[in-house]
Order: structure tokens, then C-alpha cells, then sequence
């Protein structure tokens, strides 16, 4: 197994400072120092320099001079925000401090059975204040390894204004062995508050280029040099959508149809047949995707309510569990919209993807198309539509993304940008 970096693609500015980071904190438990963390590990400016340490604390080994308690992971999507945050929990847990891939710690963090490591990947659209107080109460513990408590919070751009709040106290006042990694688009207070961010470090990452994500593929995933590279290109630099073109047929039937929008938008009536297609195709594409998540967690909330049972009172606890297997149904209908809005989402950034391409052959911009296999398509588009209407045309697919993102009814915004799309 290769060292908890490696999957990490693109980013090795990010993995320098990371690995000094681990090698840090396994100083700092080294001499000792780890009750005392509070002030070796203290917020650091945001400017990103060294923090500050106590060297009386220490015997003078500086061992913090890489570490800090909080982090903000950046990045567009795709660029391995969790990714380096999962990495880099690992490296704080491995025994020799350095992410080696083969220590227990090592093993039990990057399989997500690490006692000490509590990852939040938020289901549903929003990260509420109970959920937040749930994990700020429990990562305040000891680690039962002796090493750290880590916490990672994945779409850390989705806390809530309460929860943002609850987490700010942590991060100001951390428990002496506690870590917080945040991952986040950007610094913008739009996805992370202001406080939060002037408490913490930031590791920005970049996308990634196309030859390292295909490189991956193939390293990795054992994909044919040719189809990663179609993938990578295709995938804008993002890893998981790129793996998930080069294996799964479906993903590549969704992608063709998407692609066939420009080409049958030719009057209203068309336009708003384009959009029911999109918006029904993610529809179908996250039901599929949460379907059998949902009956299993129904079937083992109804087994340890008690459904099924013949003993005295069993009738009486399915009663009673009405409310429970409500707020179920509530949890699983915010996890189905999350997935349909991110179903929508890949489709936008391929059509987004295509009308980049008609852009740059309309400047006869020297750099390679996005979309190899609609390259005559985007050509004829470039043609017809001139540099002007192409970028008329790629800011109607962009504003459609923001309006979503903005809470905008999907099947609103969708249509609002086909007829954006026919009318140029």
C-alpha cells in the first residue's frame, strides 16, 4: 500500500506542507507536550506563517512550528479536499508520524474505522446545530490511541449559521488533543464565516491537471491509458467523476445525452422538453443512487424498534416509533435532494464543458478541447454563434449552477437557462 498521500493527485505543494504538519505533531507528542496543546498549537494568521510555540514546553525541539489545531481545506471540486483531509488525518494517527499507509493507524483512518477519527459528510442540504454540538461534545474526549482527536468535516461550506457558531467555540477554545479539518470550496464568507477562517490554517488546492488524473487511473484502477485520458479530459480534472466515466457505461450514456442538448434546442416547445429530460434524469439517477441506502436503514430502524416481534408490548413500540421513523423519512428526503442537486450539478459542468469548448474554437484559442468526442459539434457551435453568443451561452450555464446553489427551484432554473441557451 502506498503512503496515505498518494492518492492526493496534483497537489504536491499541499502534501509538503501537510507531511511537516505530521511530522510536527508526532514531535510535540514525542517531548511530551501534548497536555499543553492549547498553546503549541495555537491559531496561526492569515497569512499562513509559522505559529507561535513554547519552547519552555518543549525543550526547545519547536515541535509546532508546522502544526496548528484547525485547518480549512480549498479547492474547486475535485481537487481531493476530503481526500488530503482524510490523508492528512491518517498522518496525525500513523505511529511514525509520517502517513507511512501501513501502520494500524494508517489503515483504520483511511477505512473509516478509526476510534479517534469522526468524519462528517453531510447527507442532506444543510450541517444543523444538534449534529455540530453532537461532535464538539465528543471529539472534547481523550484519545483512546493516545494520539489525537481528529475531526473532518466534509462541505464545511453547508454549517449552518447555529452550527457555524457551535463549531467556532471549539475552534477557539480546542480540547488539549483535538484537530479540526474543514473542507470548503473557498475562504469566501459565502462557504466559511470570517471567524472561523482567521482561526484557522488554509491549504489551498488546485484542480488538478488532466495527465495526472489519467495517470492515476491507470496506476490505480488498472484503466486502459487511452480511455483515462478520454476520462480525465472529460472529467475537467475532477478524480471521481473521472473514474466514474471510465467505469460505469450509464455514466457515459448520462453524459452523451447532455451533450445532445445544444443540438435540440430549436424553438420553446424544445427547450422546455430539454429541460424536463435533465431535471427527470437526475431525478432517476439519485434515486438510484439512495434507494437501497433508504430501505436499509428503514429495515434496521424497524428491527431494533422492535417490528416483527410477538411479545407483550411489541405492538406498543411500533406505536411509539412513529416519530422516530419520521424524522428517518425526513433525514432520507434531504439526503435524495442533496443527491439529485448533485446529479443536476455533474450534468451542468458537462454542458458547461461544451460550450467552453465552442468558446475557445471561436477565439481559435491554442488549448485542447474538454470534449473530445463533440469537438465538430462545438466547432459548428463556434461557428454559428461567434465568441459572443458561445460566451452568452457558457454564463446562462453558469448562472443556472449559482441560481441552485442560491436554493432556486432546479426545474425553474433549468428552464430559465434552456431558453437562455436557444435564444443566444
Amino acid at each position: 500500500m502506498p503512503d496515505v498521500f498518494g492518492d492526493l493527485v496534483g497537489q504536491d505543494e499541499a502534501v509538503v506542507e501537510l507531511r511537516r504538519a505530521a511530522a510536527a505533531a508526532a514531535a510535540v507528542l514525542r517531548a511530551g507536550a501534548a497536555d499543553r496543546a492549547p498553546a503549541l498549537v495555537a491559531a496561526v494568521p492569515a497569512s499562513g506563517d509559522a505559529v507561535a510555540t513554547d519552547d519552555a514546553a518543549t525543550g526547545g525541539l519547536d515541535p509546532s512550528a508546522g502544526m496548528t489545531h484547525a485547518w480549512i481545506f480549498t479547492g474547486p471540486p475535485g481537487s481531493g479536499r476530503s481526500v488530503a483531509a482524510r490523508a492528512f488525518a491518517a498522518a496525525l494517527q500513523c505511529v511514525h508520524g509520517t502517513g507511512c499507509g501501513e501502520c494500524p493507524g494508517c489503515h483504520t483512518t483511511m477505512g473509516g474505522t478509526h476510534a479517534d477519527v469522526r468524519m462528517v459528510v453531510p447527507e442532506g442540504l444543510s450541517i444543523g446545530v444538534g449534529e455540530m454540538r453532537a461532535l464538539v461534545l465528543r471529539a472534547a474526549s481523550t484519545p483512546s490511541g493516545g494520539r489525537w482527536q481528529v475531526v473532518v468535516i466534509e462541505d464545511a461550506d453547508r454549517l449552518t449559521e447555529a452550527a457555524g457558531n457551535a463549531l467556532l467555540k471549539a475552534i477557539e477554545e480546542p480540547p488539549p488533543r483535538t484537530v479540526f479539518l474543514l473542507c470548503a470550496p473557498s475562504t469566501h464568507p459565502d462557504d466559511i464565516s470570517v471567524t472561523i477562517r482567521s482561526r484557522c490554517r488554509v491549504v489551498p488546492l488546485r484542480q488538478p491537471p488532466a495527465t495526472a488524473v489519467a495517470e492515476v487511473l491507470v496506476r490505480r484502477d488498472g484503466i486502459a491509458p487511452d480511455v483515462a485520458q478520454w476520462a480525465a479530459a472529460a472529467a475537467q480534472g475532477h478524480v471521481g467523476r473521472a473514474r466514474r466515466l471510465a467505469r460505469d457505461p450509464e455514466a457515459r450514456t448520462r453524459r452523451e445525452a447532455v451533450l445532445a442538448v445544444p443540438r435540440r434546442l430549436t424553438g420553446v416547445g424544445a427547450a422546455f422538453d430539454a429541460a424536463s429530460a435533465l431535471i427527470e434524469a437526475a431525478e432517476a439517477e439519485a434515486e438510484a443512487s439512495v434507494t437501497e441506502a433508504d430501505t436499509t436503514e428503514r429495515a434496521a430502524l424497524e428491527t431494533a424498534l422492535g417490528a416483527g416481534g410477538t411479545g407483550r408490548g411489541a405492538a406498543g413500540a411500533m406505536r411509539g416509533a412513529a416519530g422516530q421513523l419520521k424524522e428517518l423519512e425526513k433525514r432520507q428526503k434531504s439526503r435524495a435532494t442533496r443527491a439529485q442537486r448533485d446529479a443536476l450539478d455533474r450534468a451542468l459542468v458537462d454542458l458547461a464543458g461544451f460550450y467552453r469548448d465552442a468558446l475557445t474554437m471561436a477565439l481559435r484559442a491554442p488549448v485542447a478541447p474538454v470534449h473530445t468526442d463533440t469537438a465538430a459539434l462545438a466547432g459548428a457551435g463556434a461557428q454559428k454563434w461567434d465568441a459572443e453568443g458561445s460566451l452568452r451561452r457558457l454564463e446562462a450555464v453558469l448562472a443556472c449552477r449559482a441560481a441552485i446553489e442560491a436554493n432556486v427551484k432546479p426545474r425553474i432554473a433549468v428552464e430559465a437557462m434552456m431558453l437562455a441557451l436557444w435564444k443566444g
